[in-house]
């Protein structure tokens, strides 16, 4: 009898994890697929009312939905044709990371009219099946060499004389 007391709890442990998991199966592909498809409800809909979301590099911090949707729009402003191509990700009792490359035109940030396409490391922590808190992490210069805010790699080295 104690032994199938015990494999009932574990039954219903499994059950329960398999539950919570479900919530959250997919939900980085489809995050990345929403910012991919530049549709800022969709994005928004993966997100929990008191988010935070931290861009670090730029050192800015939106809380809330209506702070994050402004940034969002801004972004699909910015670069028209962002894509977003998931790498790879993990999700572990309801925080994870996610690595993706993050690509497009350069229309209205600094309007250069250049592309560009950086790596990005996001940490996440999920509650109720929605992120609710996110810290994206890229290298900000990568960017703007690309489009040419910043001189390339070794510019400056050859504008000393070395």
């Amino acid at each position: 009898m104690k032994n199938l007391t015990l494999m009932s709890l574990i039954l219903l442990a499994v059950t329960a994890s398999a539950k919570a998991n479900s919530k959250t199966h997919g939900i980085v592909e489809r995050v990345y697929a929403a910012w991919s498809a530049h549709d800022p409800e969709k994005v928004l809909g993966f997100y929990t009312d008191d988010v935070v979301y931290d861009d670090v590099p730029l050192g800015q911090v939106n809380r809330g939905k209506a702070e994050l949707r402004k940034l969002v729009e801004e972004t699909f402003t910015a670069f028209p044709d962002l894509k977003v191509q998931l790498v790879s990700y993990s999700i572990c009792k309801g925080h994870g990371t996610s690595e993706v490359i993050w690509s497009g035109t350069d229309k209205g940030y600094w309007k250069t009219n250049k592309q560009f396409s950086v790596r990005m490391l996001s940490t996440f922590e999920l509650r109720g099946g929605k992120f609710s808190r996110t810290e994206d992490f890229y290298d900000l210069a990568t960017i703007m060499r690309q489009v040419g805010v910043l001189p390339a790699d070794g510019a400056n080295e050859q504008a000393a004389g070395r």
